[in-house]
This record gives structure tokens, C-alpha cells and sequence, in this order.
């Protein structure tokens, strides 16, 4: 199943410029989804990170991949007009530098789960080279209980 930005846009609450998944070319509901983030020149924080040599900021690419993981857990009927929440980020490791042109692939899969917490793993690639790994703690709630 492939979603495009406007059905990823009935999932996850996030809208530009912070919403960057662009494409969800596989999914299994709240087991894994594979996405994927077009890098260009045009989003704004390259204009200081950095001037001379631009590269994603690491923050930005974990909020990407951690947002392919959002949608294999919001995706379930009973978990749309959720909110996937940080707990924690463990085994963050930045292999190289994404750029401007880069395709970064991501593959997520929810490795456990209690109630509404949970672990995910997250693995981000760019021409099936590993850029960045980590593992999220999650919380799933209502926007009531917030």
C-alpha cells in the first residue's frame, strides 16, 4: 500500500514545514511502514545549517524517521486523531551527513508495546546506505488527555 502526502495528512497531525515524510511506500498497521523524505534545498534550515555546506540537521532527520513510525502506529482506525508523543530516544547513531538531493528511505518497525507505550526502531538510508539508526519511546494519547 502506498500513501501519498495528502493520505499522510489524514494521519499524522504535522503540516509543512514540519511534516517530512512525503511518501509511505509500505505499511503494516502498528507493526512497520517504510517512508520516504525528499531533500531539497528549498526547506529553510538549510539557510543556516549550514550556509557554505548544507546538512540536515540530525534532530530533523530523527523527527523524520520517527514520523514514518507514527504512521504504522496511527494508522489503526482507533488510533486516528491520536498523537504519537516522544518518551525517550535510545542507540542514536548518525553514520554520515544528509544533503540537499539525498532520498532518505526510512524503515520503522514498533519492536514492543504496552498499553499505550511502546519502543520503535528506526533505520534511515540513503542510496541503501545507512545514515542514522535509533530506537523511540513512544506514547500514543488523546488530544483531551493532553
Amino acid at each position: 500500500m502506498i500513501l501519498d502526502v495528502n493520505e499522510i495528512q489524514k494521519i499524522l497531525p504535522h503540516r509543512p514545514p514540519m511534516l517530512l515524510v512525503d511518501r509511505i511506500i509500505e505499511i503494516e498497521p502498528f507493526k512497520s511502514a517504510v517512508g520516504i523524505k525528499n531533500v531539497t534545498m528549498m526547506e529553510s534550515h538549510f539557510r543556516g545549517h549550514f550556509p557554505d555546506k548544507p546538512i540536515m540537521p540530525g534532530v530533523l532527520l530523527l523527527e523524520a524517521m520517527a514520523q514514518v513510525g507514527g504512521v504504522a502506529m496511527l494508522y489503526p482506525e482507533e488510533n486516528r486523531g491520536k498523537l504519537a508523543l516522544f518518551g525517550g530516544m535510545d542507540n542514536v547513531k548518525f553514520k554520515r551527513p544528509v544533503v540537499p538531493g539525498d532520498q532518505v528511505v526510512t524503515k520503522a518497525e514498533i519492536v514492543k508495546t504496552r498499553g499505550p507505550f511502546g519502543t520503535l526502531h528506526a533505520d534511515a538510508y540513503v542510496d541503501d546506505v545507512l545514515v542514522a539508526s535509533a530506537d523511540f519511546k513512544f506514547a500514543l494519547k488523546a488530544y483531551d488527555e493532553m
